[in-house]
């Protein structure tokens, strides 16, 4: 494969280059390449890398500097969502390969400078879909009915059934904001309570969004619609604090307003405030702008059901998470094709590769 680098490089970008010529040199060495380990991830995942012959190194909780140091001599490394990789990191380290988030969102891994240093990124995008949905209809469900609140009450000895008198889902219209992986699949579960299902999404067509039994809608519209509001999208430059006070001023009372997505997204003061004024009905979250967090306004509001980001919180996404972040690792060591490569053209590379 090295000699093919030369004859077809025109026709690669410089990450994908420098990928194939790094991965060149691993394999050159039987494949043996250090893989540091910054986060808990499943067991079955490492056991991957290690019958391949790597050297894993699982050292727990590192940032900064301390990870700058550990990452000296390694050539992968696979993080959650604790570790920070930004672009200090990349700078510092060289021979980095391909760093590997096992789950979803990249807003603690530099992507940009990532590219710039020629460092793969793959992450495992469906790996937590199922639980994320199913943590989406948990809330929805608690929320509509009462249920931390009730719980609440009963255990510190109050018997309170009038009061805490709840709505059903059933005829009622659920808002998805963003009809991605998640979003689909919330829509899906959601048809089956029986509820009417409108979305906003920017990149669904309304003939795509027929077939999914659901009408797409402009956000202002959706907003005005919706009885309860669930927001699945990334957090980007486009999306944060796209659900704000002037947005929620649209809606109707009831409107009930759920985030399994990512903290910010919503304006955490300006959804408080709505809720205090009697603007919409409640909230269920389970992200936060910053997180960890054990001190928000928004925990005071007895209409507001909290959770401390549960949404691939299973056993079964973790699992998933491990084992296909391990198989993304393994293949850029290989320098094979990485379907869940987010800053390579692996169309590029795999062409590359057949030669």
């Amino acid at each position: 494969m090295c000699g093919v680098l030369t004859k077809n490089k025109r026709r690669l970008n410089t990450i994908t280059l420098r990928w194939l010529a790094s991965a060149c040199c691993v394999r050159h060495d039987r494949g043996v390449a250090r893989v540091l380990v910054t986060e808990e991830i499943a067991e079955r995942g490492l056991d991957r890398l290690r019958a391949a012959g790597h050297e894993v190194d699982v050292r727990l909780g590192l940032n900064g500097d301390a990870l700058i140091a550990a990452l000296q001599g390694a050539q992968a490394l696979i993080v959650r969502s604790a570790t920070n990789v930004d672009a200090t990191v990349f700078d510092a380290v060289g021979g980095l390969l391909v760093v590997g988030r096992a789950g979803v969102g990249l807003d603690n891994v530099d992507v940009e400078a990532a590219t710039r240093a020629g460092v793969m990124v793959a992450n495992a995008p469906e790996s937590n879909i199922v639980s994320a949905a199913e943590h989406t209809i948990a809330l929805l469900l608690a929320m509509a009915r009462n249920v931390p609140q009730a719980h609440a009450a009963l255990v510190a000895g109050r018997w309170e059934r009038s009061k805490w008198e709840g709505v059903e889902l059933a005829g009622k219209t659920l808002g998805i904001v963003g009809l991605g992986r998640i979003g689909k699949l919330v829509a899906h579960r959601a048809i089956g309570l029986g509820m009417k299902i409108v979305a906003y999404d920017p990149y669904i067509s309304a003939e795509r969004g027929r077939q999914l039994n659901v009408d797409m809608l402009p956000l202002d519209q959706l907003v005005a619609t919706s009885d309860f509001l669930t927001v699945h999208l990334p957090k980007n430059k486009e999306t944060r604090g796209l659900i704000n006070r002037d947005l929620l001023l649209k809606a109707k009372p009831e409107l009930r307003i759920i985030n399994v997505a990512r903290g910010g997204i919503v304006v955490e003061s300006d959804l408080a405030e709505v809720l205090r004024d009697g603007i919409i009905a409640g909230a269920a979250l389970d992200v936060f702008e910053q997180e960890p967090v054990t001190d928000s306004v928004l925990f005071t509001l007895p209409n507001v059901v909290v959770t401390p980001h549960l949404g691939a919180s299973t056993r079964e996404a973790q699992d998933k998470a491990g084992e296909v972040i391990a198989d993304m690792v393994q293949l850029a060591l290989a320098g094979d094709f990485v379907p869940f490569a987010v800053n390579v053209n692996a169309s590029e590379a795999n062409e590359t590769l057949k030669f």
